[in-house]
């Protein structure tokens, strides 16, 4: 069976959004220096790398991550590329593609080929319109390999709230570069952080075709 990784790698210096807590991994205990077991902590922000965004990453009342459903997480996707570099992506950008049927969408955008430890001044992002267009077509789970569902400088984010209005999931920051245009099986379950705003995923996918 076929299954391709589309989780980023956490490592030194990957880049974060800009202001969050770096990635770290501190060795506790190292057996090279006679301890029983190695043993590491993690410093990490809830939004590292490939990850959840859970209702209460932005509004009040929205659901933890500990109380969200897991099936937008796994079951059948399909993934799409499309060209636009930055802005908000609408119904148009996505007329090469029949989305119909496809209940978990992900997205690839020129943001693919970025340096691991380069953060993008500008990203392609879901317009409300796009996020009233998908769930239209019943899609519950939108993926990218960007880091946000709106503008990097933007502060009242549509683009996250329409989503939610929908009733379409978030997953971002995954890694779609081995992994071509096509329908497959998707698994990006989040943890089950008790109050958590977002969580790391390790996210695959399986061709279904």
């Amino acid at each position: 069976m076929t299954i391709i990784d589309i989780s980023r790698a956490l490592a030194k210096g990957m880049a974060v959004w800009p202001g969050d807590t770096p990635y770290k991994l501190a060795t506790i205990l190292d057996r090279q220096q006679g301890e029983i077991v190695n043993l590491t902590t993690l410093t990490i922000s809830a939004h590292t790398g490939s990850h959840a965004d859970a209702p209460r990453h932005f509004t009040d009342d929205g659901l933890a991550m500990d109380a969200v459903a897991l099936r937008p997480y796994w079951g059948h996707a399909r993934l799409v590329t499309v060209t636009k570099e930055a802005g908000p992506l609408f119904p148009a950008d996505f007329a090469a593609y029949d989305l119909r049927g496809a209940e978990r969408l992900l997205v690839r955008t020129p943001l693919q080929g970025l340096p691991f430890d380069q953060f993008p001044a500008a990203i392609p992002y879901p317009s409300p319109e796009l996020a009233d267009y998908l769930g239209q077509l019943g899609v519950i789970l939108y993926g990218t390999d960007a880091p946000s569902m709106d503008a990097v400088d933007s502060e009242d984010l549509p683009g996250h709230k329409a989503l939610l209005r929908n009733g379409i999931a978030i997953l971002e920051g995954l890694d779609l570069s081995r992994a071509g245009d096509g329908r497959y099986e998707l698994v990006a379950l989040p943890l089950k952080i008790v109050g958590g705003d977002g969580s790391p995923v390790r996210a695959a996918l399986r061709p279904l075709e």
